[in-house]
Protein backbone atom coordinates (compact mmCIF):
# COMPACT_ATOMS: atom_id res chain seq x y z
CA UNK A 1 0.00 0.00 0.00
CA UNK A 2 1.44 3.54 -1.33
CA UNK A 3 0.46 6.82 0.33
CA UNK A 4 2.11 10.01 -1.92
CA UNK A 5 4.31 7.97 -3.57
CA UNK A 6 5.79 6.79 -0.46
CA UNK A 7 5.47 3.06 0.87
CA UNK A 8 2.94 3.28 3.83
CA UNK A 9 4.46 0.67 5.78
CA UNK A 10 5.22 0.51 8.98
CA UNK A 11 8.55 -0.72 11.06
CA UNK A 12 6.99 -4.16 12.00
CA UNK A 13 5.20 -4.63 8.67
CA UNK A 14 9.26 -3.50 7.10
CA UNK A 15 10.77 -5.98 9.36
CA UNK A 16 8.51 -8.63 8.65
CA UNK A 17 8.68 -7.68 4.35
CA UNK A 18 12.86 -8.48 5.33
CA UNK A 19 12.76 -11.26 7.13
CA UNK A 20 10.63 -12.99 3.87
CA UNK A 21 13.59 -11.24 1.56
CA UNK A 22 15.97 -13.34 3.40
CA UNK A 23 14.04 -16.36 3.60
CA UNK A 24 13.36 -15.98 -0.49
CA UNK A 25 17.49 -14.87 -1.06
CA UNK A 26 18.85 -18.18 1.42
CA UNK A 27 16.25 -20.45 -0.50
CA UNK A 28 17.10 -19.39 -4.26
CA UNK A 29 20.50 -17.70 -3.83
CA UNK A 30 19.93 -14.32 -5.21
CA UNK A 31 16.68 -12.04 -6.13
CA UNK A 32 16.26 -9.04 -8.22
CA UNK A 33 15.19 -5.61 -7.03
CA UNK A 34 12.50 -5.65 -9.62
CA UNK A 35 11.40 -8.77 -8.82
CA UNK A 36 11.16 -8.39 -5.18
CA UNK A 37 9.16 -5.36 -5.67
CA UNK A 38 6.35 -6.86 -7.46
CA UNK A 39 6.34 -9.61 -4.99
CA UNK A 40 6.12 -7.86 -2.05
CA UNK A 41 4.01 -4.87 -3.38
CA UNK A 42 6.26 -1.88 -3.02
CA UNK A 43 8.10 0.59 -4.73
CA UNK A 44 12.04 -0.58 -6.05
CA UNK A 45 13.47 2.14 -3.88
CA UNK A 46 11.86 0.96 -0.89
CA UNK A 47 13.51 -2.65 -1.54
CA UNK A 48 16.97 -1.18 -1.96
CA UNK A 49 16.39 -0.01 1.57
CA UNK A 50 15.65 -3.53 2.42
CA UNK A 51 18.78 -4.93 0.77
CA UNK A 52 20.89 -2.19 2.24
CA UNK A 53 19.86 -2.96 5.85
CA UNK A 54 20.39 -6.52 5.30
CA UNK A 55 23.93 -6.18 3.70
CA UNK A 56 24.66 -4.02 6.61
CA UNK A 57 23.73 -7.38 8.91
CA UNK A 58 25.99 -9.36 6.99
CA UNK A 59 22.93 -11.31 5.96
CA UNK A 60 23.36 -10.43 1.79
CA UNK A 61 25.88 -8.87 -0.79
CA UNK A 62 24.09 -6.22 -2.95
CA UNK A 63 24.66 -6.31 -6.40
CA UNK A 64 23.19 -4.05 -9.33
CA UNK A 65 19.57 -4.63 -9.73
CA UNK A 66 19.68 -7.38 -6.79
CA UNK A 67 21.15 -9.31 -4.27
CA UNK A 68 23.19 -12.76 -3.52
CA UNK A 69 24.24 -14.71 -0.98
CA UNK A 70 27.43 -14.51 0.64
CA UNK A 71 28.52 -18.07 0.24
CA UNK A 72 26.97 -18.25 -3.35
CA UNK A 73 29.88 -19.44 -5.04
CA UNK A 74 31.54 -21.69 -2.62
CA UNK A 75 28.38 -23.89 -1.95
CA UNK A 76 28.26 -24.29 -6.22
CA UNK A 77 31.79 -25.32 -6.22
CA UNK A 78 31.88 -27.68 -3.25
CA UNK A 79 28.25 -28.53 -3.96
CA UNK A 80 27.24 -27.97 -0.58
CA UNK A 81 24.27 -27.58 0.69
CA UNK A 82 22.45 -23.96 2.52
CA UNK A 83 20.41 -25.53 4.85
CA UNK A 84 22.16 -27.42 7.22
CA UNK A 85 20.01 -25.94 10.67
CA UNK A 86 18.47 -28.70 12.53
CA UNK A 87 20.69 -31.33 11.15
CA UNK A 88 20.41 -33.50 14.39
CA UNK A 89 16.35 -33.71 13.50
CA UNK A 90 16.89 -34.20 9.95
CA UNK A 91 19.60 -37.24 9.82
CA UNK A 92 17.19 -39.95 11.98
CA UNK A 93 13.91 -38.19 9.91
CA UNK A 94 16.04 -39.32 6.66
CA UNK A 95 17.31 -42.07 7.89
CA UNK A 96 13.70 -43.18 8.40
CA UNK A 97 12.15 -42.20 5.38
CA UNK A 98 14.23 -44.49 3.12
CA UNK A 99 13.03 -47.34 4.70
CA UNK A 100 10.03 -47.28 2.81
CA UNK A 101 11.92 -47.78 0.06
CA UNK A 102 12.00 -51.23 -1.28
CA UNK A 103 14.09 -52.53 -4.57
CA UNK A 104 12.43 -51.47 -8.12
CA UNK A 105 10.49 -48.88 -6.50
CA UNK A 106 9.34 -45.72 -8.64
CA UNK A 107 10.07 -42.64 -6.78
CA UNK A 108 10.68 -38.62 -6.83
CA UNK A 109 13.27 -37.18 -4.95
CA UNK A 110 12.76 -33.62 -3.82
CA UNK A 111 15.46 -31.54 -3.22
CA UNK A 112 16.94 -30.26 0.38
CA UNK A 113 19.05 -31.22 3.13
CA UNK A 114 16.41 -33.56 4.74
CA UNK A 115 15.94 -35.34 1.35
CA UNK A 116 19.14 -35.72 0.54
CA UNK A 117 20.09 -37.49 4.11
CA UNK A 118 17.20 -40.20 2.69
CA UNK A 119 18.70 -40.36 -0.56
CA UNK A 120 22.29 -41.40 1.03
CA UNK A 121 20.81 -44.59 3.02
CA UNK A 122 19.37 -45.11 -0.58
CA UNK A 123 22.66 -46.42 -1.88
CA UNK A 124 22.40 -50.25 -1.34
CA UNK A 125 19.04 -50.40 -2.99
CA UNK A 126 18.76 -52.50 -6.45
CA UNK A 127 17.17 -51.14 -9.69
CA UNK A 128 14.81 -48.06 -8.18
CA UNK A 129 13.65 -45.63 -11.08
CA UNK A 130 14.21 -41.89 -9.53
CA UNK A 131 12.99 -39.13 -10.76
CA UNK A 132 14.26 -35.73 -8.70
CA UNK A 133 15.10 -31.91 -9.45
CA UNK A 134 18.15 -32.41 -7.42
CA UNK A 135 21.58 -32.10 -8.92
CA UNK A 136 23.37 -33.40 -5.96
CA UNK A 137 20.96 -36.34 -5.09
CA UNK A 138 21.65 -37.18 -8.54
CA UNK A 139 25.32 -37.08 -8.53
CA UNK A 140 25.12 -39.61 -5.22
CA UNK A 141 22.81 -42.28 -6.62
CA UNK A 142 23.98 -42.41 -9.77
CA UNK A 143 27.12 -44.27 -8.57
CA UNK A 144 24.69 -47.45 -7.79
CA UNK A 145 24.51 -48.34 -12.00
CA UNK A 146 21.22 -50.75 -11.63
CA UNK A 147 19.48 -46.71 -10.93
CA UNK A 148 17.76 -45.44 -13.46
CA UNK A 149 17.84 -41.68 -12.85
CA UNK A 150 15.77 -38.94 -14.39
CA UNK A 151 16.89 -35.49 -13.57
CA UNK A 152 14.20 -32.55 -14.63
CA UNK A 153 15.34 -29.32 -16.55
CA UNK A 154 14.49 -26.31 -15.35
CA UNK A 155 15.99 -22.51 -13.45
CA UNK A 156 19.39 -23.49 -11.27
CA UNK A 157 18.57 -22.62 -7.91
CA UNK A 158 21.97 -22.88 -5.45
CA UNK A 159 21.21 -23.06 -2.05
CA UNK A 160 19.67 -26.40 -2.83
CA UNK A 161 21.32 -27.25 -5.23
CA UNK A 162 18.27 -27.61 -7.61
CA UNK A 163 15.98 -27.42 -10.61
CA UNK A 164 13.03 -25.13 -10.26
CA UNK A 165 9.96 -23.79 -12.22
CA UNK A 166 7.70 -24.29 -15.12
CA UNK A 167 10.32 -26.40 -17.28
CA UNK A 168 10.56 -29.06 -13.86
CA UNK A 169 7.25 -29.00 -13.00
CA UNK A 170 6.41 -29.97 -16.79
CA UNK A 171 9.05 -32.71 -17.02
CA UNK A 172 7.38 -34.02 -13.96
CA UNK A 173 3.90 -33.84 -15.12
CA UNK A 174 4.44 -36.42 -17.76
CA UNK A 175 5.50 -38.79 -15.00
CA UNK A 176 3.65 -41.40 -12.53
CA UNK A 177 5.96 -42.95 -9.97
CA UNK A 178 4.98 -45.17 -6.49
CA UNK A 179 6.46 -42.09 -3.47
CA UNK A 180 7.24 -39.01 -3.13
CA UNK A 181 9.51 -37.91 -0.79
CA UNK A 182 8.57 -34.13 -0.36
CA UNK A 183 10.28 -31.11 1.54
CA UNK A 184 8.27 -28.11 2.68
CA UNK A 185 9.29 -24.99 4.50
CA UNK A 186 6.85 -24.55 6.64
CA UNK A 187 3.80 -26.41 8.08
CA UNK A 188 0.80 -24.60 9.08
CA UNK A 189 -2.77 -26.60 9.88
CA UNK A 190 -4.92 -23.97 8.03
CA UNK A 191 -2.61 -22.74 5.47
CA UNK A 192 -0.92 -25.77 4.55
CA UNK A 193 2.62 -26.57 2.80
CA UNK A 194 5.05 -23.38 2.14
CA UNK A 195 7.56 -22.46 0.44
CA UNK A 196 10.06 -18.70 -0.02
CA UNK A 197 9.49 -18.52 -3.59
CA UNK A 198 6.78 -18.93 -6.28
CA UNK A 199 9.10 -20.84 -8.39
CA UNK A 200 8.70 -23.94 -6.61
CA UNK A 201 4.98 -23.79 -6.14
CA UNK A 202 4.14 -25.48 -9.67
CA UNK A 203 7.37 -28.38 -9.51
CA UNK A 204 5.74 -29.15 -6.08
CA UNK A 205 2.28 -29.75 -7.38
CA UNK A 206 3.57 -31.69 -10.14
CA UNK A 207 5.11 -33.71 -7.77
CA UNK A 208 2.22 -34.22 -5.35
CA UNK A 209 0.20 -35.00 -8.94
CA UNK A 210 2.47 -37.72 -10.56
CA UNK A 211 2.72 -39.88 -6.98
CA UNK A 212 1.05 -42.75 -5.58
CA UNK A 213 1.70 -42.36 -2.07
CA UNK A 214 3.21 -38.66 -0.36
CA UNK A 215 5.68 -39.09 1.86
CA UNK A 216 6.57 -35.17 3.51
CA UNK A 217 9.95 -34.70 5.21
CA UNK A 218 9.88 -32.23 7.97
CA UNK A 219 11.53 -31.50 11.32
CA UNK A 220 9.37 -30.13 14.18
CA UNK A 221 10.22 -26.62 13.65
CA UNK A 222 8.62 -26.62 10.69
CA UNK A 223 5.23 -27.53 12.15
CA UNK A 224 3.09 -23.90 12.13
CA UNK A 225 6.00 -22.29 10.61
CA UNK A 226 4.82 -20.01 7.92
CA UNK A 227 6.54 -18.78 4.67
CA UNK A 228 5.68 -16.15 1.62
CA UNK A 229 4.02 -18.58 -0.86
CA UNK A 230 1.18 -21.15 -0.24
CA UNK A 231 1.07 -24.65 -2.07
CA UNK A 232 -2.18 -25.41 -0.43
CA UNK A 233 -4.02 -27.84 2.15
CA UNK A 234 -2.59 -30.43 3.89
CA UNK A 235 -4.77 -33.50 2.42
CA UNK A 236 -2.54 -34.30 -0.38
CA UNK A 237 -0.13 -35.96 2.30
CA UNK A 238 -0.77 -39.35 3.23
CA UNK A 239 2.50 -39.58 6.09
CA UNK A 240 4.49 -37.03 7.84
CA UNK A 241 8.23 -38.08 8.79
CA UNK A 242 9.38 -35.80 11.32
CA UNK A 243 10.92 -35.95 14.79
CA UNK A 244 10.44 -36.33 18.74
CA UNK A 245 9.74 -32.52 19.42
CA UNK A 246 6.53 -32.76 17.46
CA UNK A 247 3.65 -32.05 20.22
CA UNK A 248 0.33 -34.47 21.14
CA UNK A 249 -1.68 -31.50 20.35
CA UNK A 250 0.09 -31.34 16.61
CA UNK A 251 -0.28 -34.98 16.63
CA UNK A 252 -3.93 -34.95 17.04
CA UNK A 253 -4.35 -32.57 14.33
CA UNK A 254 -2.41 -34.83 11.98
CA UNK A 255 -4.86 -37.48 12.99
CA UNK A 256 -7.71 -35.79 12.51
CA UNK A 257 -6.50 -34.50 9.06
CA UNK A 258 -6.02 -38.01 7.74
CA UNK A 259 -2.07 -37.90 8.04
CA UNK A 260 -0.30 -41.05 9.83
CA UNK A 261 3.04 -39.45 11.61
CA UNK A 262 5.77 -41.01 11.90
CA UNK A 263 8.27 -39.84 14.54
CA UNK A 264 11.87 -40.50 13.90
CA UNK A 265 14.60 -40.86 16.51
CA UNK A 266 18.26 -41.24 16.78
Amino acid sequence: MEKNGKDAVSPMLAEQRRQKIIELIRENGSARVSYLSETFGVTEPTIRQDLMKLESEGEILRDHGGAFLKDFSKGVRELSLHHLDNMDKKIPIGRKAAEFVEDGDSIILDSGSTITEAAKHLVSRKNLKIITNSLNITLLLGEEPSHEIHMTGGEFKAPTLSLTGDKAAQFISDTYVDKLFLATAGVAFKAGLMYPGFNDIPVKRAMIEAAETVYLLADSSKIGKTSFAVLGGLECVDYLITDSGISEEELQRFKELGIEVIVATM
